[in-house]
């Protein structure tokens, strides 16, 4: 079962090849995004990372509050997305 990560604390410049590097350590990624600003393309400081269940706990016990270029990573299971409001 694949679980979905949330990597939070990230660097500007981080992409998401620099997430495959660093996830990969702890097991098979299937994929990783790093999330963008629409209007400037700029990254928003958080992305996510798609691994098996097993690898992901490993990934998580690993990588929480960890250094990564500087900064503590946040690294946890990802909340199901909330539908939006509209009214």
């Amino acid at each position: 079962m694949t679980k979905t990560l949330y990597v939070g604390n990230l660097m500007w410049e981080a992409s998401a090849d620099d997430l495959l590097a660093l996830f990969q350590a702890h097991g098979q990624v299937a994929h990783t995004q790093v999330v963008t600003d629409r209007q400037t393309g700029r990254s928003r400081g958080f992305g996510f990372v798609e691994m098996n269940g097993a690898d992901a706990q490993r990934a998580i016990d690993a990588l929480n509050g960890q250094p990564f270029r500087g900064r503590p990573l946040i690294v946890n299971e990802a909340a199901p997305r909330s539908p939006l409001g509209r009214g």
